[in-house]
């Protein structure tokens, strides 16, 4: 079957995307994407007014969200496709990472202050607004107050990986982050798997681990990813009888490895994540 031009990947203002979802909306149908999903940071807060938008588009849209789970000792970014977003449970799970993430602000900005830099915790909860609290956050205070030239400047120096900003929460687990989706209806995706700083022989053991934890697909297209890597992905996703999934990971206009709809292209003999989601 013949499916649709599709963008499975995308962040809005309700976590560090910087438009509405009626904004990517528009800009979606201008770029002749068919099927879009939002999938902001563990939040559905912007999926009603992406449903709203919709009303008189010719895109159809998802419900989607991409859940931050523990693996191991680190990290990894499970998406939800097509999930009943007013779900009890699935509200509750998404509650406890509101508080996790408030939690993990707080101790950023203790640890900052001790680097000398003002406290930004006021501030970087006034530019979250409705979303959800992140690191892109204090990066976008630290060159309001001065601190940096720029956001990039704030990662390598304070906030990125192994940084004094760069603290650890208790996640949920890999299992969870599947069961909640599972359960609400949706489909779980191992989002862009070569992005978590590992070598490949940990992706193949991370996505052998998803897999026998119950995760339905694997994205193997998005920016960044080397075309060799795409084709391993995929092999995998044959190997453990996994659909798959493709985005774009857009987040701001400002970041031009990245547009609505654009990723590499890509053939695959497995199943799209879409010729499950579009039978509903």
């Amino acid at each position: 079957m013949e499916l649709p031009y599709s963008d499975l990947h995308c962040h809005s203002c309700y976590s560090d995307g910087e438009l509405t979802p009626a904004e990517l909306l528009q800009i979606a149908a201008e770029r002749g994407v068919k099927v879009f999903a939002l999938t902001d940071h563990d939040t559905v807060a912007g999926v009603q007014e992406l449903r709203a938008a919709a009303v008189d588009s010719s895109v159809k849209v998802l419900s989607g969200a991409e859940l931050t789970c523990g693996w191991g000792r680190g990290m990894v970014h499970i998406i939800g496709l097509g999930f009943d977003e007013t779900d009890s449970l699935l509200g509750e799970y998404l509650q406890g990472l509101d508080k996790l993430r408030l939690e993990r602000a707080g101790l950023i900005a203790q640890k900052l202050v001790k680097r000398n830099i003002p406290d930004l915790l006021p501030r970087v909860i006034e530019l979250a607004g409705t979303g959800q609290i992140g690191r892109p956050h204090f990066a976008q205070a630290m060159v309001e107050a001065g601190v940096v030239n720029n956001e990039a400047q704030a990662f390598n120096r304070y906030l990125g990986a192994g940084k004094v900003g760069d603290v650890k929460v208790e996640w949920p687990t890999m299992e969870q982050g599947i069961n909640i989706i599972r359960q609400s209806g949706g489909v779980a995706v191992l989002a862009h798997p070569t992005k978590y700083n590992m070598t490949f022989t940990k992706v193949r053991i991370m996505i052998e681990s998803f897999n026998e934890q119950g995760g339905d697909a694997i994205e193997i297209s998005y920016p960044g990813i080397e075309s060799g890597h795409t084709l391993q992905l995929d092999k995998l996703a044959t190997k453990y009888e996994m659909m798959i999934s493709a985005g774009s990971d857009f987040h701001k206009k400002q970041f031009h490895w990245t547009a609505i709809g654009k990723y590499p292209g890509y053939s695959s003999n497995n199943a799209h994540v879409l010729s499950k989601l579009l039978q509903h």
